[in-house]
């Protein structure tokens, strides 16, 4: 293992958007939008975990570079069956921010999770992936690009020979 050398990569803006998801009762969610629930305000507190998650991703994922952000917000909005929260991180770095915003999506998450498990245990955080990315060598990605353009036809698997025991591979 080893932590990637970025230090002769230039400085460039990145930005990365991700998203995740909270399956809840109806009930659960309308006790958050009206703001009654018992530990407070939701949704403030869901986005501040979240900024402050993506602030200290390197902390706790392994070989993340520590990187200057230059800004972060984090959103939530009810949808059908819950909330979708949405996080946008921003630096001018030599390498993205993909993992912020996919810690601050999480963090976010978890937060509502921890706020209203008392009325609703069943919650399920969904979905949580990367919509968007751009600046750096690899340029723009986005979710909704990819899913609209054909993929070439995957190449079939080649079976690789090995004198290993499965259970060692």
């Amino acid at each position: 293992m080893k932590m990637v050398d970025v230090g002769d990569k230039p400085k460039t803006e990145r930005v990365a958007v991700a998203t995740a998801r909270l399956r809840m009762l109806p009930a659960t969610r309308e006790r958050i939008l009206a703001g009654k629930v018992e530990k407070g305000d939701v949704l403030a507190a869901a986005r501040l975990a979240g900024i402050m998650a993506a602030k200290r991703t390197p902390d706790f994922v392994p070989l993340c570079h520590p990187i200057a952000l230059a800004g972060v917000d984090v959103t939530l909005a009810p949808v059908d069956e819950g909330l979708e929260i949405r996080a946008r991180v921003k630096t001018v770095d030599r390498t993205g921010v993909e993992m912020e915003a996919l810690t601050a999506a999480c963090a976010a998450a978890l937060t509502v999770y921890d706020m209203c498990k008392s009325v609703d245990r069943g919650m399920v955080i969904e979905a949580v992936q990367l919509d968007h990315k751009s600046g750096g060598r690899s340029g723009t990605w986005d979710r909704e690009a990819e899913a609209s353009s054909p993929r070439p036809a995957a190449a079939p698997k080649s079976r690789r020979k090995t004198s290993r025991p499965r259970a060692a591979r």
